[in-house]
């Protein structure tokens, strides 16, 4: 019977012990998914590499300190969220080149286009919303984070959370209305 994979609070625990491998696997396992959160918030795929780097490059140097109090997956959400917020927050320019899609194989060539116009409206409305609010939307609806996993990774309240969404949700209607009514 094989045994089953260590959790991820107990590599983190290997890695402030100097684990590198362990530390590796973390990376592994992560790494697609802090991707997913950066290139949406920063829509630059080097940016976004660059940014998750730096991620988990300070959770390598603070491993000694790290204390399970939440999961580990929620801890990489709060680096990687304050090296978003903090690169939104320097007001560089947008990339004007929409990011790549991935073709769906199931779908014909008209599907495809009108799929990709939809991505890039949805993300041209999350490029309108401040850094917080849309940190929130990805987490929430992107990751699936529950509301307790969001306030951690943005170091707020659950509550916070609740109104922070509610606020995105409100500046997204009228963006996305169009999409809705054709």
């Amino acid at each position: 019977m094989p045994e089953p994979d260590p959790s991820d609070e107990s590599l983190m625990q290997a890695v402030a012990n100097g684990d590198m491998t362990a530390f590796e696997q973390l990376v592994k396992r992560h790494q697609t998914a802090a991707w997913r959160v950066a290139v949406r918030s920063v829509r630059d795929v080097n940016e976004a590499e660059d940014l998750v780097q730096q991620a988990f490059l300070r959770i390598l140097d603070a491993a000694d300190r790290y204390e399970p109090a939440a999961a580990f997956r929620t801890y990489l959400y709060r680096v990687l969220t304050r090296l978003c917020i903090d690169h939104l927050r320097k007001k560089r320019p947008l990339p004007t080149d929409p990011l790549p899609s991935v073709p769906i194989s199931d779908l014909s060539a008209s599907q495809q286009i009108e799929r990709d116009e939809t991505v890039n409206a949805v993300q041209a409305a999350l490029d309108a919303l401040p850094p917080k609010y849309r940190m929130a939307i990805v987490l929430r609806y992107f990751e699936g984070l529950s509301g307790a996993e969001i306030a951690e990774a943005l170091n707020t309240t659950p509550k916070a959370v609740e109104r922070l969404l509610a606020r995105a949700r409100k500046r997204l209607e009228p963006l996305l209305r169009p999409l809705f009514d054709e």
